[in-house]
């Protein structure tokens, strides 16, 4: 009976990819027949329902062909309980099966239940849903995020905190993959090592969280949940800021959790250091471990990502219009990748083949955006202009107020206005320290709120730029 499991694995392997298969099938046991019922089990319930979802009737039909008076498909979620840690032995000791049968006219397939308390499940239901997408195997490596993927491999892979990696912070701009990286770690770590009990969700959902409990007086129940992962991955924690109940509790949670070798994965748009509104106690904590950059993607990287996007679709797209594609569309991954789908989208819906013209044509409000996207020297030049004062002033060392003010204007509106990080806008005002742009944007911030004339000069400038 192996030998026809082993023979059903390779018709699912062939059906669906190895990388799917990997993440989705691999997994799976075989438990027994009886009496044409087919019993697998499953190591979480989440994983249950996607493979009931996404896959069953495909592998009914794969038994079938191996054994034709195989009727229906049983799934069971077990944990071993040799595995779990001893707080939740019993309730991972108990399962919840799934029945998939052959479905009669206007009946869907039958749900057998059981009593349950499989720990990992809570754990699964605090967490934000991942995206079946962003796993490792989708993930396209470059120079520009390469040391951010290894070390996410690193964590995933480890059986406890990764040594040098605790806690592992990830930032970079909007769309260069950190989202990503944050679901690929915490599939990965599902699939491979389900005993593990693993929470993700963003700063603003912890935040939620926090408030709930201490609103409903709860925050015993609040604290036990999540000082007790093995893995907590918290998404854009710069929404914290500002917020110093929440910056206490987090504080308390991370050592508490650190403390005990448990793991813990955060992200962010910016460095640890480069946080404002965040206690200087957490912001060393953040730094604590390793903080691992993404940058902004180059052109190789995004031709990359176009054809591994273009392969998963079974697409034949020419060579001309990804390199196109990858030329122009340079701003981050997300706005790439939908680009390629409106094109694709396109064809499909119309009929027409997928051409340079086409692509021009579909996408010519987007690419009237990129050009029209400002530089840090359009800035200066507009605001050299506004103020009288020379461009060469705008990276010069001169502190005198009629070229200092000017110039933290000009870094105000290019940290608003574009996307550059605070260390390349230093570069492009002659070399300043990162720590100087951000004293120029809290500096020119606190005089709008208190100088009405001079926050009309600044949304002037502002909106003339954007014209």
């Amino acid at each position: 009976m192996l030998g026809m499991w082993e023979r059903v694995k390779g018709h699912l392997r062939a059906a669906y990819g190895d990388a799917t298969f990997k993440s989705w099938l691999q997994p799976l046991g075989f438990s027994g027949l009886n009496n044409g019922h087919v019993l697998l089990t499953v190591p979480t319930r989440f994983m249950r329902e996607w493979v009931q979802t996404h896959y069953a009737s495909t592998i009914r039909e794969c038994w079938q062909k191996e054994l034709p008076e195989v009727i229906s498909l049983d799934i069971l979620v077990a944990a071993a309980a040799s595995k779990t840690p001893a707080p939740v032995v019993a309730a991972a000791a108990t399962a919840e099966a799934v029945t998939i049968a052959p479905a009669k006219a206007h009946e869907t397939p039958a749900r057998l239940h059981t009593p349950h308390s499989v720990a990992n499940d809570d754990y699964e239901s605090m967490s934000a849903p991942l995206d079946p997408r962003f796993t490792f195997q989708n993930f396209v490596v470059g120079k520009p995020n390469e040391l951010a993927f290894a070390a996410a491999r690193r964590v995933a892979d480890s059986p406890a905190a990764a040594p040098g990696c605790n806690p592992l912070f990830l930032y970079g701009g909007v769309g260069l993959g950190k989202t990503h990286l944050m679901h690929a770690i915490a599939w990965h770590i599902r699939t491979t090592n389900p005993q593990r009990r693993v929470i993700y969700l963003s700063a603003e959902k912890f935040m939620y969280q926090f408030i709930r409990a201490l609103r409903y007086k709860d925050t015993v129940a609040f604290k036990e949940q999540f000082r007790s992962v093995d893995v907590l991955m918290i998404d854009d924690v710069q929404f914290i800021s500002g917020k110093d109940s929440t910056q206490e509790e987090f504080f308390h949670t991370f050592n508490a959790l650190v403390d005990q070798n448990r793991q813990v994965i955060l992200s962010g748009d910016r460095s640890p250091s480069d946080m404002e509104g965040i206690e200087e106690r957490v912001r060393s904590r953040l730094g604590w471990g390793l903080v691992a950059d993404i940058h902004a993607t180059d052109f190789e990287l995004r031709m990359g990502i176009l054809q591994s996007k273009v392969e998963r679709m079974g697409m034949e797209i020419p060579p001309k219009v990804l390199e196109f594609l990858a030329y122009r569309i340079s701003s981050n991954v997300r706005e790439l990748e939908g680009a390629l789908n409106r094109v694709v989208a396109h064809s499909t819906l119309v009929g027409r083949a997928i051409t340079l013209e086409t692509t021009q044509d579909v996408l010519k409000d987007l690419l009237r955006s990129c050009d029209r996207r400002i530089s840090i020297e359009d800035i200066q030049k507009k605001v050299a202009e506004h103020f009288n004062i020379r461009i060469a002033d705008m990276h010069s060392a001169r502190r005198s107020r009629s070229v200092a003010r000017p110039r933290q204007v000009a870094m105000y509106l290019a940290k608003k206005l574009t996307t550059k990080s605070l260390p390349e806008i230093g570069r492009k005002f002659g070399g300043k320290d990162h720590t100087t742009v951000m004293h120029a944007v809290k500096k020119i911030e606190e005089i709008c709120s208190s100088d009405s004339g001079f926050a009309e000069d600044v949304d002037l400038l502002s909106r003339m730029l954007q014209s």
